[in-house]
């Protein structure tokens, strides 16, 4: 097995590809090489994962095992997809952001930093199907330094504030304000950010280490 790389791909220096990968796949309608396709350099795209032609990807990119990245998808640099991850169409992820295994994104906007734990799932239509789909509601947008637990599920057209967190298994319904913890189905603030104890000891509060990375 040998990975496939399409006409028009641009591989950064150092970037590995690994045996089964296919990169720069054509899109419906799309001739092979007619999207440019740009990977950043020294990442690592692992077995079975798929990247349409069309998707910009950043430098130090990560992908899982069979991930795909659909066309029309741009992501910063230092990011991961995990295994098994599908980004359709839509998205604007940005530096240092992860995307952990099983994941479903589409329309959607992540901002720096953002951490999706495993099987978090965005949706972006507030009723489905509709031929006026793209006038609809649209994905929902995260904004830096958030975190959402696995097995969420975002709502159409949510704005999640920065470094807030949403709690595992939660079905977010209306937007989340900055520095707040909500969970539930739907769910509902349950505190602040600030009022999180670290259960280890490590720090005073977590997200005490992002601090001393920004300063």
């Amino acid at each position: 097995m040998t990975e496939e790389i399409f006409p028009g791909v641009e591989l950064g220096e150092g970037t590995v590809v690994e045996p089964g990968a296919r990169i720069g796949v054509p899109p419906r309608g799309a001739a092979p090489g007619e999207l440019p396709t740009i990977i950043g350099p020294g990442g690592r795209i692992r077995s079975g994962t798929v990247i349409y032609a069309g998707a910009r990807i950043g430098a130090r990119f990560q992908s899982g095992h069979g991930a795909m990245i659909r066309e029309n998808n741009v992501i910063g640099d230092g990011c991961s997809v995990g295994t098994n991850a599908v980004l359709e169409p839509g998205n604007r992820i940005g530096d240092g952001s992860r995307v952990h295994s099983h994941c479903f994104l589409e329309n959607v906007t992540l901002g720096r930093r953002v951490f999706l734990g495993p099987g978090v799932v965005f949706t972006d239509d507030p009723h489905p199907p509709c031929p006026r789909y793209d006038e609809c509601v649209g994905g929902a947008t995260v904004e830096d330094d958030a975190s959402i637990g696995g097995n969420a599920t975002i709502l159409p057209g949510v704005r999640i504030g920065a470094r807030a967190l949403v709690g595992a298994g939660s079905v977010v319904t209306r937007d989340v304000a900055p520095d707040t913890v909500v969970a539930g189905s739907p769910a509902r603030e349950k505190r602040k950010t600030s009022e999180l104890l670290c259960a280890p000891g490590h720090y005073a509060r977590p997200y005490e280490w992002r601090e001393a990375l920004d300063s």
